[in-house]
């Protein structure tokens, strides 16, 4: 009985948390692996300030900048500049959400 009771609980609980609204989603990196630039792009459901990180590997910051999202989808051009070729993790963040994926410099 208190198992079927705390499977419930859990499932009440991951319920409401999908279920609420996201502010930012679907990010994508497109041409990924790339050379000398990606076109990133993610969806907005309102317009806020968006903070664009890049960090490498061992999770050292090489990259941030502010983004002043629109309603919609938005998209923002990253040159490599003088990055080194490897993997790296790009995230975008408001005040509720991080979403963070990988890319590749070839």
């Amino acid at each position: 009985m208190i198992k079927k009771i705390l499977f419930i609980f859990i499932l009440s609980i991951s319920f409401v948390g999908f279920s609420q609204q996201k502010n930012i989603n679907t990010l994508s990196a497109a041409p990924n692996p790339f050379t000398n630039s990606t076109k990133i792009t993610f969806n907005s459901i309102n317009t806020s300030d968006i903070y664009f990180t890049v960090k490498n590997i061992l999770g050292k910051t090489v990259y941030k900048k502010t983004i002043k999202a629109k309603i919609g989808k938005n998209s923002l051009n990253f040159f490599k500049n003088n990055l080194a070729t490897g993997m790296y993790i790009y995230s975008i963040q408001n005040k509720k959400k991080v979403i963070s994926k990988r890319f590749v410099i070839k």
